[in-house]
């Protein structure tokens, strides 16, 4: 997010930091060597990604970081810094809210037309992307089967928005929330966050893809919208780029952590993709609607949700009867991440003192007065700033 330097309220400056990165034009994205930077939705947030596939992490918080401090260097010249979280913790959107106004926004406009864009689950809501690859079908089947398995238990490490409207929401991942009905005027687009259990490119397409074009059809009669990522599950298939894209991590405080993070599920989900543990025809009969009935209460518990099926616990090699999320994590990158995993540390902090949402609650000890929520978001900026953990 970018927000003013001193009152940390929200500053729809995307296209001005965009354009003092290309010298004065403003650009929907630019390369920045190794990462790029892009606009979004909405004029206060900027996306920085990888500039392509990258074949390891390790390095790659060094280049996320180093971008921080160059956008936070060009956004000083105008008194804004950028912000970390899943959510800012008091913005309005019904009348902060701006849309990117500039080139090709037909899009966000047919989004705004059809659903309306004001609301938090558009404008506040800031997330981590994870791409992993596939080559055909039966890569992409083993991939898409592992992470449906995993997608409920990504919000025990990743929470990190327990606020909203300046007070606690009672969930520790809101945006998630929001995330889940913002789409309800055509339900089919995210479906139950969960994808269903399609595991070839033809049975996805008639199982998700075909839904999804033949139902926002009557609202888009112009054709927009009628593309993969229109699907908004937790985990979408790009076929254009053969790639599962992981849409359900909340953004974290500074790159170190999102990397931390990203490092322990790809390293579970190598795992199961090899048939580590169970076989993939195991793993792909595990119904939707008890991994979306998990979700929910992850959504609101996060760490302290308790998983108390055996069978679900087996698939990842696990014999108890019943673990909270926080253990779950706990014996599985045991299990699977490497103790000199350069990330290791830093995962180490989450496990320890829980996910952010967690950390940021602690921190702000039922006090919701905007003074003391200022101080808490802007240690979180000096987080971002510094490439630090936030421990309270």
């Amino acid at each position: 997010m970018i927000v003013d330097r001193e009152t940390l309220d929200i500053l729809p400056a995307a296209d001005r930091l965009l354009a003092a990165a290309a010298g004065g034009r403003v650009l929907e994205e630019i390369d920045m060597g190794d990462i790029s930077w892009s606009n979004e939705l909405a004029l206060h947030l900027v996306e920085l990604k990888t500039n392509g596939p990258v074949a390891a992490l390790a390095g790659v918080v060094d280049r996320f970081q180093e971008n921080v401090g160059k956008a936070n260097s060009l956004l000083g010249r105008f008194g804004a810094r950028l912000m970390p979280t899943a959510m800012h913790p008091w913005m309005d959107p019904h009348r902060e809210t701006r849309l990117w106004p500039h080139g090709n926004r037909d899009i966000y406009e047919a989004y705004n037309r059809i659903f309306g864009c004001q609301g938090h689950g558009w404008s506040n809501v800031q997330s981590t992307h994870l791409n992993l690859a596939f080559c055909g079908d039966e890569e992409f089947g083993r991939l898409h089967a592992a992470i449906r398995l995993l997608l409920p238990l990504l919000p025990a490490l990743a929470a990190s928005s327990p606020l909203v409207d300046g007070k606690a929401s009672g969930l520790l991942d809101t945006r998630l929330e929001y995330y889940r009905v913002n789409q309800r005027r055509v339900p089919s687009i995210t479906g139950s966050v969960i994808p269903e259990p399609a595991f070839t490119r033809q049975a996805y397409e008639e199982m998700i893809l075909s839904h999804n074009y033949r139902d926002i059809a009557p609202h888009d009669p112009d054709g927009l919208l009628q593309f993969e990522w229109l699907n908004s599950r937790g985990a979408i298939a790009r076929f254009d780029r053969s790639a599962i894209e992981i849409r359900l991590l909340d953004i974290q405080e500074c790159p170190l952590a999102d990397l931390a993070v990203v490092s322990a599920i790809v390293a579970v989900l190598r795992a199961m993709a090899a048939e580590r543990w169970q076989p993939f025809a195991r793993q792909a009969a595990t119904e939707t609607a008890k991994l979306a009935e998990l979700l929910l209460t992850v959504i609101r518990e996060a760490d302290r949700a308790v998983i108390a099926d055996r069978d679900y616990l087996g698939l990842f090699g696990l014999t108890e009867a019943k673990l909270s999320a926080a253990e779950f994590w706990q014996a599985i990158t045991e299990k699977t991440m490497a103790p000199d995993d350069p990330y290791r540390p830093a995962l180490d902090v989450i496990l320890r003192h829980g996910p952010l949402g967690r950390r940021i609650l602690k921190a702000v000890d039922n006090r919701f007065a905007r003074r003391e929520l200022w101080e808490v978001y802007v240690r979180l900026c000096g987080c971002l700033a510094a490439g630090e953990m936030f421990v309270p």
